[in-house]
């Protein structure tokens, strides 16, 4: 009997507890996306005349990563690259990552080098491809993966990473087959990988769990963007005010192995810094 009585009060004891863990598990916040950055295209009218001065209000918002563009000053604005990372640390910022010229880059091997000396010195580990337009043909496609082999090679020879980030068109079906599947499938993971913009494969109408779910692991950054539809047009908007569905999305990014998150708005409904301040209030406070 003693026996009996003592195994049940353990057995209630452990129910008990395992009934406590799951409700604290339940009541366990979720989490943050801490750290998140930003995309310098978002102040491409502002950044020319003061770069300092943008970075230093973006960096006060709370953004503590940076994506760089190449505009008129080139992707380091005028500084170089030891004096832009210097001036970054202090704002307790690190720019990770610059879209840069794939194609002058791809046509000539001292223009890769020198932009990879540029990041090299600037502490950034990757070098991304903004832009190649729809192809007409999967023969002009198979060129694009070519290119991309070649030049990520030598990206990653250097330490640095190469990828390439979509817009709509490359998530729109030519023959009936995706050219974002076929770049995953004919460019090699050791040397290429993809930063997914979670607005324009939503714009495209393709599933961005069922991506997610076969092509995941190849994608290593992601742009944070908004929008709504407007006349059938997708226009950008604040985080939180367009159709993303952001807490589903971003769980599915970062459970997929996704590291970067860049902010990103090239549409505003007031001013890109007006824009940029209630998307890091968004970030700041969106659990997943």
């Amino acid at each position: 009997m003693l026996r009996r009585n003592f195994l049940k009060r353990s057995g209630l004891a452990v129910a008990g507890a395992l009934a406590a863990n799951s409700l604290e598990a339940l009541a366990a916040p979720k989490k943050l996306i801490d750290p998140f950055g930003v995309q310098l295209f978002s102040v491409r009218s502002l950044l020319p005349d003061d770069p300092k001065g943008v970075m230093t209000k973006l960096a006060e918002m709370g953004y503590k990563q940076f994506e760089s563009f190449s505009g008129p000053k080139g992707f380091l604005w005028g500084m170089e690259p030891k004096e832009i990372k210097s001036f970054l640390d202090g704002l307790g910022v690190k720019m990770v990552s610059t879209h840069f010229d794939f194609k002058g880059a791809a046509e000539n091997p001292e223009t890769l080098k020198k932009y990879i000396d540029m990041a090299q010195g600037a502490g950034l580990k990757y070098l991304i491809c903004p832009w190649i337009g729809p192809q007409k043909t999967w023969d002009e496609w198979k060129i694009v993966a070519d290119n991309f082999n070649q030049v990520g090679e030598q990206v990653t020879k250097s330490g640095l990473k190469f990828g390439y980030h979509n817009h709509d068109y490359s998530f729109r079906p030519l023959d009936g087959k995706l050219p974002q599947d076929y770049l995953l499938q004919n460019t090699d993971p050791k040397s290429v990988m993809f930063e997914l913009d979670l607005c324009w494969i939503d714009v495209a109408g393709v599933a961005t769990a069922e991506h997610l779910k076969k092509h995941g692991k190849r994608y290593e950054l992601c742009h944070v963007k908004d929008y709504n539809k407007e006349n059938g047009k997708p226009v950008q908007n604040d985080l939180g005010k367009g159709s993303v569905d952001f807490k589903k999305t971003l769980r599915l990014a970062k459970d997929s192995g996704i590291k970067y998150f860049l902010v990103e708005q090239e549409e505003y409904p007031v001013s890109p810094l007006v824009s940029l301040a209630n998307d890091a209030e968004y970030m700041k406070k969106l659990s997943i």
